[in-house]
């Protein structure tokens, strides 16, 4: 699938919106109804328990009250023992996140995304220091792990809610990144008759048509059905920059009674790109002035005839739940996906003697099978004054990813004023060529305990076992290896009659790494641990949750590079911090949110004794984040809703060494919409001023810029 031409595809893209919204506006037609838009009730879920429905369906504005991804069953987010945010639909919808998860975190306490600049193919998380990306995230609960290059995407239209539990969560998930885990929360099939469908366009003439339809399939609804799908493109940002992708997700739910409960989804989607030339550029000349001055944000770095990216993945799953007369609950999830990918691009690596941007050719060929599995059993029971929630589980890991990777070195210099393309590349040179394949098997236990008048006790305990195999079809490579590793969490918590709840808890950690010592022999698992605290507080005269944590996190094992480019595991990093958060539904007009982050990362142990002491590049040590959203509910204006926002990152350093930081940056978003009788018009600008200003640096030759000015027109319709 190549895109022949931006010109006529964006053409074609606009044309094909169009006609599928006028095709249907004669069924739309039928919905007479008139008046306002709407306010919905209020569902105020009450502590002390809570529904699978109120934890993974749609949130009531920005509050979200309850939650399954800190305890693997459905419980108010104010019994969890560990910080946990949730970016629900609404608020996906008023901030415009039309396509990329990692936008829909760019308000969220303790969370940088974005770290090297707008990436239309990757999203990037970084969870309280520590990357995220590749091990700590999750769908729908379970992991969608990556290495290398292969990574599953997710669209965030096909999102109902996007939760982080901040910290580690390897007493529930087995491996995974200490700083915390995004779970993407997919749509589902509801009780009610839900249809809607959108079309939109932004300012470089990317544009995308989406529909979600909801229904029940017999009359008496035991069986209902959501198809939900979306096609976008055109152009990107960067000169010679643009992309085609879509999905399909279709399923259907089985529930003949209020016990029992089937769900079966399929998804299927695919990507085709000339890449962005952002992310791989130098410190001078992007947060300083080189002797040219700055680097144009929209240079394209890459050879326009040598630069491509594709991938193509299916997933299909089902979820299961029975509660059977005893009071236990069985829940199953399951699924397997699989995905094949190829890249190329040229990217630079560095400055010649007169400022050309030396650059090499890049390629790979990937392709990956996961398969997970997990295994529930829940029962609420009392012995003597206890009141106990017990959860046990298994559940079991298989990802398997068959890669090729090249090099073609030097590739010719650009000269990043005058950019002349078009020079041959030299031949690749294969340098990894192999099968990774790892399995991991967890069993675990949580109970959640009440007692007192208020007090809540969680004990967490999982045990886990790892076999990585490493099949190299070159000279050397290849090794296996197997590890255990025991994980628990202990918290405690004193829930007031006012909505507050201070809490305390501590934690350890797992990480297994995929990769060879310079001794030979596999790398051990990283570990660690973390202290908590911290308080929580839903207020009794308003709708809001609010969070204020302070966390101390101590990662062990970190793998170093060596100056003959061997790894040896000698590395500490700690990591500790203040978060602040706070969501509100002030009433049926006004929504705000509002957060502030402080860390203090610093490298405690590493290979190199001058770094020790030293705060690790790329991330911040401030950030904060405030959004404001106003409806008008009467008058001549009724639906119109106005929303703006700051967000604001703090200086970092752009070397190990401490001796080049990342200048601070505060960026406005901004949003008008109107809806009516079920057809609305919004209008979203994130960068609205159009600030200049380098997002971050993973060393002074990869930088990268922040967000430009993007205006997006979207026009939905929902009945």
């Amino acid at each position: 699938m190549q895109i022949k031409g931006t010109g006529l595809y964006r053409v074609l893209m606009a044309s094909a919106a169009i006609a599928a919204i006028g095709v249907a506006q004669g069924a739309w037609a039928q919905d007479a109804a008139t008046g306002a838009a709407t306010a919905l009730e209020r569902i105020t879920v009450e502590g002390g328990g809570a529904t699978d429905k109120e934890a993974t369906g749609p949130v009531d504005g920005y509050v979200a009250k309850a939650t399954g991804t800190g305890s693997k069953t459905a419980t108010p987010i104010s019994e969890i023992p560990q910080s946990v945010s949730v970016v629900g639909r609404d608020e996906l919808e008023d901030r415009g996140v039309v396509t990329k998860i990692d936008e829909a975190l760019r308000y969220t306490a303790g969370v940088s995304t974005e770290p090297f600049g707008s990436d239309p193919d990757t999203d990037w998380f970084y969870i309280r220091s520590f990357d995220a990306t590749q091990t700590g995230v999750f769908l729908d609960g379970l992991n969608l792990y990556s290495y290398g290059f292969g990574g599953f995407q997710t669209d965030a239209y096909m999102l109902e809610r996007v939760e982080v539990l901040k910290g580690p969560a390897s007493v529930l998930y087995g491996g995974s990144n200490p700083g915390g885990i995004v779970d993407l929360i997919r749509k589902r099939p509801q009780d009610e008759p839900a249809y809607s469908t959108e079309i939109g366009i932004n300012n470089f003439g990317n544009a995308f048509f989406g529909f979600d339809a909801n229904d029940k399939l017999n009359a008496d609804g035991t069986i209902t059905y959501r198809i939900t799908g979306k096609v976008a493109g055109g152009d990107n940002y960067s000169d010679y920059s643009e992309d085609l992708r879509g999905f399909l997700m279709p399923q259907i739910t089985y529930a003949p009674d209020d016990a029992t409960s089937l769900t079966v989804y399929a998804m299927a989607s695919s990507l085709d790109q000339t890449h962005v030339g952002n992310g791989f550029l130098p410190y001078e000349g992007t947060v300083t002035n080189a002797p040219f001055g700055k680097i144009d944000r929209d240079l394209f770095t890459g050879e326009p005839d040598h630069d491509f990216g594709r991938y193509d993945q299916q997933m299909f799953g089902y979820e299961f739940s029975h509660e059977f007369d005893n009071g236990w609950k069985f829940s199953q999830n399951l699924r397997y996906g699989h995905l094949d990918k190829a890249e190329e691009l040229v990217y630079p690596y560095a400055y010649t003697a007169t400022y050309d941007l030396a650059r090499l050719g890049f390629k790979h060929d990937t392709s990956v099978d996961s398969f997970s599995v997990d295994n529930r059993a829940e029962k609420e029971f009392s012995t003597g004054p206890l009141n106990h929630s017990l959860l046990l589980g298994f559940d079991y890991k298989n990802f398997k990813i068959d890669q090729t990777q090249a090099s073609a070195f030097p590739a010719s210099d650009l000269d990043p004023t005058d950019p002349v393309y078009g020079d041959p590349l030299p031949a690749y040179f294969t340098y990894l060529d192999g099968i990774t394949r790892m399995k991991q098997t967890g069993v675990y236990g949580q109970d959640q305990i009440r007692f007192g008048d208020g007090w809540l006790l969680t004990l967490n305990g999982r045990y886990d076992y790892v076999d990585i195999e490493n099949v190299s079809r070159l000279a050397t490579g290849s090794y296996d290896t197997t590890d255990s590793a025991v994980s628990g969490r202990a918290g405690l918590a004193y829930e007031f009659d006012n909505g507050l709840t201070p809490y305390v808890s501590a934690a350890t950690f797992f990480n297994p790494l995929v990769g060879t010592a310079f001794t030979g022999e596999a790398l051990e698992p990283e570990d660690g641990h973390q202290f908590e605290g911290g308080i929580k507080y839903e207020p009794t005269f308003i709708d809001g949750v609010f969070t204020a944590s302070v966390y101390h996190i101590v990662k062990k094992n970190v793998a170093l590079t060596r100056p003959d480019f061997l790894q040896e595991q000698l590395g500490e990093v700690t990591s500790t911090g203040l978060e602040l958060e706070g969501k509100v539904n002030l009433n049926q007009n006004w929504k705000l949110l509002g957060s502030y982050t402080y860390n203090d990362l610093e490298v405690t142990e590493d290979l190199n004794a001058a770094l020790i002491g030293n705060r690790p590049y790329l991330i911040p040590e401030h950030q904060a984040a405030l959004w404001v959203e106003y409806l008008v509910t009467d008058g001549a204006m009724e639906g119109v809703s106005v929303g703006s926002g700051l967000r604001y990152q703090g200086e970092s350093f752009a070397d190990m060494a401490n001796t080049a930081k990342v200048p601070d940056a505060v960026v406005a978003d901004a949003a008008i919409r109107y809806e009516k009788n079920g057809w609305g018009a919004a209008l979203n600008v994130t960068n609205l001023f159009d600030k200049e200003y380098v997002k971050g640096c993973q060393g002074l030759f990869t930088c990268g810029y922040g967000d430009q000015r993007t205006v997006t027109l979207k026009l939905s319709k929902a009945w």
